[in-house]
């Protein structure tokens, strides 16, 4: 019979650590030791400012090594080389035009002034990978037999962002990139394909999204315009963020399957059940 506990022995079973485990973490290592090497001057700023002031325990960035350290092992519970390889790619790409589009509108601003910064593109793959493993964990908690209330769910909360999307991004409604992002969005927004899966994935990159602007923002790593650490709409950013990769990957899978002319059976069992 299935039932919750199924679903939780099924997590259980996914979410350990496999073959896959220690290439994930070696190459994460390897991606930040990278970063490090060919943007030495930005890690030698950063390092001397936490090393001022003579305390440097008082000084040193806990958030950061709390985010790094939850994703560093997040990743490696179920990790799939295969699977991974596209949740990450997708991340990537979609980071990069996510990017483009916010520091050549200039909604936001690194301190690097760079538009935008490639150092800060792999930061979305990573976190692509560990909305992924979040996903999962909701997905054995949240009921599957109510779909009226993930629909209705789905019908508040987007229009919610889409409405603070509109009021955040006005100033600069006169670009072009504003507006093929808005028409994305709600392109998005309109067609859904899974209820349920939309807003738990919302909800997941909302969460670590949190985390990731509250330390950008605090930081001065980046500023939004308004001034604010961080704004709402741009935590909030970062669950239709995690939406789009979902709905991403799985045109991707579609087309593959088209190449390989498999039956268009697109199931996110595979990747997210």
């Amino acid at each position: 019979m299935d039932g919750k506990p199924n679903r939780w022995h099924a997590l259980l079973a996914s979410m350990r650590l496999t073959s896959s485990s220690g290439y994930m973490i070696s190459a994460f290592s390897l991606l930040l030791l990278l970063i490090g090497y060919v943007w030495w001057p930005l890690a030698k700023t950063y390092i001397s400012y936490i090393s001022a002031g003579g305390n440097f325990w008082a000084r040193f960035d806990w958030l950061l090594l709390g985010i790094f350290s939850f994703m560093s092992v997040v990743i490696m519970l179920g990790a799939d080389l295969r699977k991974d390889a596209v949740l990450f790619l997708v991340g990537l790409s979609g980071g990069l035009v996510i990017e483009a589009w916010g520091t050549q509108t200039q909604i936001w601003t690194y301190f690097t002034r760079e538009r935008p910064p490639l150092w800060i593109i792999p930061a979305w793959g990573l976190a692509n990978l560990s909305i992924f493993r979040l996903v999962k964990f909701e997905n054995a908690l949240a009921p599957e037999e109510r779909p009226l209330l993930y629909r209705c769910l789905y019908w508040i909360i987007f229009p919610v962002f889409l409405a603070m999307m509109y009021s955040f991004v006005w100033p600069t409604i006169d670009k072009s990139f504003t507006i093929i992002a808005l028409i994305l969005v709600q392109f998005i927004i309109l067609t859904p394909t899974d209820h349920r899966m939309a807003v738990l994935i919302f909800i997941a990159g909302t969460g670590l999204g949190y985390f990731l602007e509250r330390w950008g923002t605090t930081r001065h790593c980046w500023n939004y315009y308004t001034g604010q650490t961080p704004p709402a709409f741009s935590v909030m950013a970062h669950g239709l963020a995690a939406v789009a990769f979902w709905r991403a990957e799985r045109y991707l899978r579609m087309l593959v399957n088209l190449v390989q002319a498999k039956p268009l059976e697109v199931s996110d069992r595979d990747i997210w059940g």
